[in-house]
């Protein structure tokens, strides 16, 4: 596909996934989500402790995977750009660990947003990476910056707006 055809694609994809957001109402958030089955506390006073503890594998695999990323091109990737995906990505991983524990630790709709913001961060290096992948190299790592501060600017708008249109972007 030529170039040209290329980003009219990407702009009707982006224009309507806009109109989508405006015109589809926000779900709003229930306070019941934050009610979890298990509620104990089964050692070291940790409230909701497997809540909390059920997030250690993430910092495992997060660890090792961007330990991993460096360690003598163990995933034998071709392109410095994958490199900088996966490592964003593997640091996404491990943030889940302590963004989902903090939140885990008393759950309510202001720590929800330290739970959430991780995992976007390692879902929008997953895209960086497939562009690169599938579009190119270039143009899939200079996405990388703006995708991952789309991500900080959607939280940060999201914490100091009452806007159901930002909340739809979010949800």
């Amino acid at each position: 596909m030529e170039r040209g055809k290329q980003l009219c694609a990407w702009g009707a994809a982006v224009l309507i996934f806009v109109v989508l957001m405006v015109v589809t109402p926000a779900i709003p958030q229930s306070e019941e989500y934050h009610n979890f089955a298990d509620q104990r506390e089964l050692f070291l006073g940790i409230p909701n402790t497997l809540n909390v503890i059920s997030n250690i594998p993430f910092l495992f695999v997060g660890v090792v995977g961007l330990t991993l990323c460096f360690y003598r091109n163990y995933f034998r990737l071709r392109l410095q750009g994958e490199i900088w995906g996966w490592s964003i990505f593997f640091l996404g991983v491990t943030a889940v660990a302590f963004g989902s524990s903090y939140y885990h630790l008393k759950p309510n709709d202001a720590r929800l947003v330290w739970d959430r913001l991780p995992m976007t961060v390692a879902f929008t290096s997953i895209m960086a990476i497939f562009i690169i992948e599938r579009v190119d190299e270039k143009t899939g790592t200079t996405s990388i910056a703006p995708l991952v501060i789309a991500d900080f600017s959607m939280i940060y708008a999201l914490m100091h707006s009452s806007s159901s249109f930002l909340a739809s972007l979010y949800l």
